[in-house]
């Protein structure tokens, strides 16, 4: 399996010395949680992927302190290998043809 972490943003525009637009923080927020997986957790660093969403994937709206707050996240995404996952599959059929 792969484990992405997906870095979510507000809406609110962001331009530091560090940090450009959405896109590089929500990397950035990504890449924290990546880190931490690899260093704490002993999580393989090539099963992982980090990708930025920015602030296109909202869960609640833009509007209010509370809702931006939302916003800000990351979310963990497993991801299976699909050929391997196909080839179970196969197996399993064969298996019950038998039966």
């Amino acid at each position: 399996i792969q484990v992405m972490v997906e870095g979510h943003t507000d809406s609110r525009s962001i331009n530091t010395e560090k940090v450009s637009d959405n896109w590089d923080l929500s990397v950035l927020r990504a890449t924290s949680v990546v880190r931490k997986l690899q260093d704490d957790f002993n999580v393989a660093p090539e099963k992982m992927i980090a990708a930025g969403r920015s602030y296109y994937n909202p869960i609640a709206s833009n509007d209010t302190k509370e809702d931006r707050a939302k916003n800000r996240r990351t979310n963990i995404v497993i991801l299976p290998n699909i050929d391997k996952f196909f080839a179970l599959m196969a197996s399993e059929d064969k298996q019950m043809v038998q039966m």
